[in-house]
């Protein structure tokens, strides 16, 4: 095959892979930062479903997305396939490093295949979703890299010995451009992947992440007040027992209690459960009731929180494992039992659930801080950020 022939089929493939990584860099875009977007072409179902692949934190490498590494390297497909002519330019003398084109589109197109069969692995067998356009992308790495050495193993071989010689003879050559472009480089990959700057939505759900692994409440507390009981920040919390994110928001506010002085939280129980919750027309949480009976009971025994934490942490299901928390709290399990099944505690859970139904409560955790609704859980340094607005102050 002529070499202007190879160049043309490697520059088409590279179009369309350039083609392919910018519309990824749209459904990104939409899937992570636009809330009112439709669902992308691609999301058809919960496997074949190119929106949660890109809200999935396997979307990024050294905390720059995927799609606009796909850009970089198409883009440095094309370069070399027109370097040649390019170093014939005066002022692009310096081009003549790149000695052997051919070799580097090779390199380049075989070790983007690889990390594309790695990318696919952790997409069918860790995240469990599948990105049609991701895997067409896999595919014209791979016949760039087949169509530059011409489908011959020998040739790959050769080929990456070619690009790792010129390199070293490049970097030689120019030595000091070389160590520059390489410390500008590496300096900006270690600020990218540290801070994640480029990807908030990634820096977002790794903040929460980390504490969703935490199995232990670190910063539980014991009686029936949660922060100072004087506060001026009041956060009325509504969650339920059952609900992951309500777990994950249990340990931030907790922590927030032991970093801010002035503030106090009021905990409403609020199950998505239809054994009390008559609001619901499909049952989300089955036995978050029950363990809001356990709570309230715990409540009438002087230690609330603590329980709560127990809640979250054990999810117990039953009357006897209810018990064995009991025991721990050292609990008068006559009374707690009785608590529990009182009409008293139902009616409680009951006049909570129609204050939420008059405040619109439609998801837990929710949080009205100082008359202001927050829904949902947030990383962290957001949290602290919306206590700050409203006047949280640190100290104890």
């Amino acid at each position: 095959m002529s070499l202007n022939k190879k160049n043309l089929i490697v520059q088409i493939l590279a179009f369309i892979g350039l083609a392919l990584a910018v519309k990824l860099c749209f459904i990104y875009y939409n899937a992570n930062y636009n809330e009112y977007a439709l669902s992308s072409f691609c999301s058809i179902n919960d496997f074949v479903d190119c929106d949660g692949a890109s809200k999935s934190t396997y979307s990024q490498a050294f905390g720059i997305p995927l799609c606009l590494w796909g850009i970089f390297f198409y883009l440095t497909v094309l370069f070399l396939t027109f370097v040649d002519k390019l170093k014939n330019i005066k002022f692009l003398k310096f081009l003549e490093v790149f000695k052997n084109t051919k070799s580097y589109i090779t390199f380049l197109g075989t070790t983007a295949f690889v990390c594309s069969m790695i990318l696919a692995v952790i997409s069918i067998y860790v995240i469990k979703k599948l990105c049609i356009l991701c895997f067409l992308t896999y595919i014209v790495d791979l016949f760039i890299a087949l169509a530059a050495c011409e489908f011959s193993l020998k040739n790959i071989v050769s080929d990456f010995k070619q690009t790792f010689f010129d390199f070293v003879d490049g970097a030689k050559k120019y030595k000091k451009t070389f160590i520059l472009l390489l410390i500008l480089s590496v300096g900006f990959l270690c600020y990218s992947a540290l801070t994640l700057t480029f990807v908030p939505n990634v820096k977002k759900a790794k903040s929460i992440m980390k504490y969703r692994n935490i199995k232990y409440n670190p910063y539980r507390v014991s009686g029936n007040q949660l922060g100072n009981p004087h506060g001026n920040v009041v956060i009325e919390l509504y969650s339920d027992y059952v609900c992951p994110l309500c777990y994950i928001n249990n340990i931030m506010i907790h922590q927030a209690v032991k970093e801010y002085k002035n503030i106090k939280v009021i905990h409403h129980n609020y199950p998505f459960d239809k054994e009390c919750n008559p609001y619901l027309m499909i049952n989300l949480h089955p036995n978050a009731c029950f363990m809001s009976r356990i709570a309230i009971a715990s409540k009438n025994q002087g230690n609330y929180w603590e329980m709560s934490s127990l809640l979250y942490e054990k999810q117990p299901k039953n009357l006897e494992k209810a018990l064995d928390l009991a025991k721990q709290l050292n609990f008068d399990e006559t009374k707690f039992i009785a608590d529990i099944e009182s009409k008293a505690t139902a009616q409680i859970i009951a006049d909570e659930l129609e204050k939420g139904q008059a405040l619109e409560i439609d998801a837990t955790p929710t949080m009205i801080i100082n008359g202001n609704k927050v829904v949902g859980v947030k990383p962290y340094y957001e949290l602290k950020t919306i206590l700050e607005e409203n006047g949280a102050t640190r100290g104890k």
